[in-house]
């Protein structure tokens, strides 16, 4: 079995290329150090005769720089593995045997936009995870974004943000409240999770991050933090305001996507989108309001290859 591994900063993702294998661990690489532990049980649960490895978790700031995460990362997987060929991606998309260590960062949406071109050759690839959002433009069959992080903040290409572990301060500065624009606080009070805890776009199971405030994952523990952004308790707010603070924030979220999508569309003249990653609704939505026609992973290889797509993609490059 051949496996495909996404070591993300706070999730690692892994899928085997037939799709029987797809699962995401919550490993916060900068504050865990059970990334080498994790792999080796999945070294001793799968027994894979080949892994392929791409990776964004270089970032995380417990590393000095994005070589020193890219070393660790190697190295936590090169001994879970030591008796298993390793193979990475690039930031080209090549297969390599990783000696180029500056040219592994940022590279998981590199196995998925590769898999992808040879079929919609021309068309706007987006992954939206707990954190992220790519958006990657393919051009005649080629992926054809830029191969750094922040050139792709630059252009439109990387969006930071995501379904889980965006602080609501980011997205916005206001909302609307009693009929008035109201100032938030600009604390990690809430996240995203717990908008979309409140909206039920998600379970209290699903919700694998860590909360802002330590708490629980329920509904109740959501509101709580969700009426804090407006420096209030749950008795100062009625429940239709918090789900109404709820919806507003998910629409800003959407709109910051959907003016992405529309740069990368009318700079590369691109009409199609293919969409997915755990917030891959949020990117119908955004692809739908920006005019684009959108294809989704999950109803074509299943909601869990969906959300692991690049380690599957990876797995899958390597077997043609």
């Amino acid at each position: 079995m051949i496996l495909g591994i996404d070591i993300g900063g706070a999730n690692t993702k892994i899928a085997s290329g037939d799709g029987h294998v797809a699962e995401t661990y919550y490993l916060p690489l900068w504050k865990s150090t059970e990334l080498n532990k994790k792999l080796s049980l999945v070294a001793q649960r799968h027994h894979p005769s080949e892994v392929v490895v791409v990776m964004t978790g270089e970032l995380a700031d417990c590393f000095c720089d994005k070589k020193s995460g890219v070393r660790y990362i190697k190295k936590a997987v090169e001994d879970a593995f030591s008796t298993t060929r390793v193979t990475y991606i690039d930031v080209s998309g090549k297969l390599t045997d990783g000696c180029n260590e500056s040219s592994l960062a940022a590279s998981n949406w590199c196995a998925s936009a590769r898999f992808l071109a040879d079929e919609f050759e021309n068309c706007i690839f987006a992954d939206m995870g707990s954190t992220t959002t790519d958006i990657i433009p393919i051009v005649s069959g080629t992926p054809v974004a830029h191969t750094t992080d922040l050139k792709r903040l630059l252009h439109n290409q990387l969006v930071y943000t995501g379904l889980f572990r965006t602080n609501i301060a980011a997205l916005t500065n206001h909302v609307y409240l009693r009929n008035r624009e109201c100032k938030i606080a600009s604390e990690y009070f809430a996240n995203t999770a717990d908008i979309y805890l409140i909206l039920m776009h998600i379970s209290e199971s699903s919700y694998t991050c860590e909360t802002p405030d330590g708490g629980g994952k329920d509904l109740l523990s959501a509101k709580r933090r969700l009426a804090r952004i407006v420096c209030a308790d749950l008795e100062e707010l009625a429940d239709e305001e918090i789900y109404t603070l709820a919806e507003q924030i998910y629409k800003m979220q959407v709109e910051q996507i959907t003016r992405s999508f529309e740069k990368i569309a009318q700079e590369y003249e691109l009409d199609q989108i293919v969409v997915c990653g755990i917030g891959e609704f949020v990117l119908g939505q955004a692809a739908l309001n920006a005019g684009l026609e959108a294809t989704f992973v999950s109803e074509r290889y299943g909601k869990k290859i969906s959300s692991v797509f690049p380690a599957y993609a990876a797995a899958k490059i390597i077997e043609k």
